[in-house]
């Protein structure tokens, strides 16, 4: 269990350090990227998550408690001499959600004095969580069970076919999901990505941040954990 934790957490923090760095250098004023677009969103995600693969390695890599939560419904194990127990989800879970924090955390270190400048709201919360472009919470919770499907089921795929891509599968993977899909919520497609920086922004002392959203934030939670359990389901039939 401490593997779990120690690698999950490692493996989490990169992923939310380097996602959420790229949309801070695309969004934030002032920023060598500031403008930078979608598509550098995109791939930035891809990339991190590229990293955080690599970091995590020793536990399978999950990184998300969507993945998680799908390989448990699809009867294999979290990864080599790691077997689906109770235990061991809790720790998966504990873990991607304490390096999700952590990683927001050191991406506003990485631009505190941006942060301190900027004075729109949503702009600062778009850093750190998703948000739909059009607020319908029912449909944005369908969007989220279908990308986080496409996500899992890919995955678990993965790993029943020959493949030396690895890590860089993935991130393609990720960068396609949110090329494809991610317009309409920002791609959440990870319960822990979005909700350990939302309690950051929270907590941090970030001047002109508004509020974190809660209101929404059960849709990249529930939506996510959805699409990731029928996922894990429908690879029954492969």
């Amino acid at each position: 269990m401490a593997t779990i934790f120690l690698y999950e957490i490692a493996g989490t923090a990169m992923l939310t350090l380097l996602g959420g760095g790229v949309v801070a250098n695309a969004i934030l004023g002032k920023t060598k990227g500031n403008g930078g677009g979608w598509l550098m969103i995109n791939f930035g995600w891809g990339l991190a998550v590229f990293a955080g693969v690599y970091v995590a390695y020793k536990t399978g890599a999950h990184l998300n408690p969507a993945v998680t939560l799908g390989l448990a419904a699809s009867g294999g194990d979290y990864a080599e001499g790691i077997p689906v127990t109770f235990g061991n989800t809790i720790a998966y879970l504990l873990a991607e959600l304490i390096g999700a924090f952590l990683g927001a955390v050191l991406a506003w270190m990485a631009y505190k004095t941006h942060y301190d400048q900027e004075t729109d709201p949503g702009t600062i919360l778009g850093t750190f969580s998703t948000g739909p472009e059009i607020r319908s919470h029912g449909w944005n919770f369908v969007t989220e069970v279908i990308a986080t499907f496409v996500l899992v089921f890919v995955i678990i795929m993965f790993g029943s076919t020959p493949s030396g891509l690895g890590p860089l599968a993935v991130a393609l993977l990720v960068v396609s999901i949110g090329a494809s899909l991610g317009g309409p919520t920002g791609y959440a497609i990870n319960p822990a990505r979005d909700l350990g920086p939302r309690l950051a922004h929270a907590v941090l002392p970030i001047p002109h941040k508004g509020g974190s959203d809660w209101g929404y934030s059960w849709v990249p939670i529930a939506g996510p954990i959805v699409g990731g359990v029928l996922a894990g389901l429908a690879s029954f039939a492969f």
